[in-house]
Parts: structure tokens; sequence; C-alpha cells
């Protein structure tokens, strides 16, 4: 199993604080995230991350949602 690393209350590096993100997802994911990982020589939990920060991740989560509440309808 994947772990992540445990929050930092004073990191002395200049960085801010992290908090700890857990996730659960079905196995199969988890080997797609794996496995795109592995070709850029990353962890699971780095190629996350990095897919996290790129500049377009706003507007493609944004967009993934709008999908989502098309296909099943807005939330309260």
């Amino acid at each position: 199993m994947n772990s992540l690393t445990p929050p930092c209350d004073n990191d002395h590096h200049g960085q801010p604080d992290s908090q700890v993100l857990s996730l659960r997802i079905e196995a199969a994911l988890l080997e797609r995230l794996t496995e795109h990982a592995a070709k850029r020589g990353m962890s699971v939990q780095d190629y996350v991350v990095r897919t996290l920060v790129r500049d377009d991740f706003d507007e493609r989560f944004k967009a993934s949602v709008e999908e989502t509440e098309r296909f099943y309808g807005r939330s309260a």
C-alpha cells in the first residue's frame, strides 16, 4: 500500500505546511496511475501531485464537473 508523507507542522525549508489527503480508488485506476507514473520514472504520489499543480488543472477539473452534472444532473 502506498502512503503519503505525514503533515509537516514546521517546515524549516520555507515551504508551506502540508496536509495528508487519503484516497480510496479502484484497483484498476491505481494500476493506470502506477503505469503512467512509471513511464515518467515517478512515484504514484509524485505523479498525482504533479498532475494537480498543472496550470490547466482548474480548467480541466471544471470541465469534468460540468460534464458530470450534465450526465447525472445537478446536485443540491
